[in-house]
């Protein structure tokens, strides 16, 4: 955990040192403002990030026919896909479009044996 944090506060001081470079604030909001944006743009990577992972796995999952993994793994992407809609990172639509998308995909895999 500690290395974890760790290494997320060493690459938000990165994106604050890129976004200085070109906007340099000099009001106090200003500077709390980009510093907000920049831990805001780093969670929504991550939870981008997590959502593409997930799917990677779903696929390969797919690709072996590994049908006990999968329902796992889809309930996981459901959970990351609903997560990311609330909170803004993609919309609400895309989120039920992916979910639609990989159950019709499993779906086939479970009705195929």
């Amino acid at each position: 955990m500690i290395i974890l944090l760790n290494r997320a506060s060493i690459i938000l001081s990165y994106f604050i040192d890129l976004i200085k470079i070109r906007f340099m604030p000099i009001k106090k909001s200003a500077k709390k403002s980009l510093r907000q944006s920049a831990k805001r743009r780093l969670r929504n990577l991550s939870r981008k990030s997590d959502i593409k992972e997930l799917t990677k796995k779903i696929t390969k999952a797919l690709a072996a026919k590994e049908t006990d993994k999968l329902l796992e793994l889809l309930h996981q992407v459901q959970k990351a896909l609903d997560k990311a809609a609330k909170k803004g990172v993609i919309k609400k639509n895309t989120a039920n479009r992916k979910k639609s998308r990989l159950a019709i995909k499993i779906n086939k895999i479970k009705s195929a044996k």
